[in-house]
């Protein structure tokens, strides 16, 4: 087993003093599955309530408030993770194609089926994905093949896209980050009929890095695809998701999971500043 503690600060420096601010902070790593939440701590300051619950797909939320003048907002999530290192376990009896066309199972699947204008892919990726996936002897070999073919197809450049630029528009720009490609790639899978969800979390960039070297973390997007239980992808670096990766949460697409958003009573947007460390314990 892999142990990784995650420190993620975020500060945001207002223009001008604010009267009141209203968030939501997804920053608490999942308790499952393929990873264990040893502890954790959010830090937030100043802060007049808090409350904290877990929203409909599973992910720990803190919603508060700030109802005092303040110039300075800082959050600082703090968690410790244990994670596994061996590759992640075969498909279940449900990989197989009949399964996944069956209408009860689409029916207990449906918030994973339907798409939206962020994620819904354009019909010329439709078209590359049904071609890949008729070679496909199962679900789980279709969901890996279009992952790869949409990567191909998207170049990794940051700063391109933002948090509202939708599927269709990052493919044609042919350019975006790995919200971008797993957009891109849940969209291709539910209109194949793949059961698919977006994961929000962090990416370790040194796999090699030594027993408590603390390096610059990465927030990162990789998906889940149902074959027979739910499999977990990172399009982005085309590997399997494994002791590198820490996920916050899940949901439809990045609007379900967004880290922090929120809200405030002010002028000027200020500066904001994020910044990522992750330590590998053991």
């Amino acid at each position: 087993m892999t142990v990784l503690r995650v420190e993620h600060r975020t500060t945001f420096v207002y223009a001008e003093p604010v009267s009141a601010s209203y968030n939501e902070a997804r920053l608490t790593p999942s308790r499952g599955p393929g990873q264990r939440l040893l502890d954790s701590r959010l830090s937030i300051e100043p802060r007049t309530w808090s409350h904290d619950y877990v929203d409909y797909w599973g992910t720990a939320v803190t919603a508060f408030e700030v109802l005092r003048e303040h110039e300075q907002l800082e959050i600082v999530a703090a968690s410790r993770v244990e994670l596994p290192d061996a590759a992640p376990s075969a498909p279940g009896d449900g990989n197989v194609w009949d399964v996944v066309a069956g209408p009860a199972f689409r029916d207990t699947m449906a918030a994973y089926l339907a798409d939206s204008a962020t994620t819904r892919a354009p019909d010329d990726l439709m078209a590359l994905a049904r071609e890949v996936s008729a070679r496909a002897a199962t679900p789980d070999e279709a969901a890996s093949a279009v992952a790869l073919v949409v990567r191909d197809g998207l170049e990794y450049v940051p700063g391109v896209t933002t948090v509202h630029t939708t599927a269709a528009e990052a493919w044609t720009a042919g350019k975006g980050v790995c919200q971008d490609v797993s957009h891109l790639v849940l969209g291709a899978l539910r209109g194949l009929g793949i059961p698919a969800r977006y994961v929000s979390g962090y990416l370790h960039p040194r796999p090699g890095a030594g027993i408590g070297e603390t390096v610059t973390g990465e927030s990162h997007a990789w998906v889940e695809w149902w074959a027979g239980g739910w499999r977990a992808f990172d399009p982005t670096n085309r590997t399997e998701v494994r002791a590198d990766h820490v996920a916050l949460g899940r949901g439809r697409e990045y609007r379900d999971v967004s880290p922090l958003k929120g809200v405030y009573a002010g002028a000027g947007r200020g500066e904001l500043d994020v910044r990522v460390e992750i330590t590998r314990v053991s």
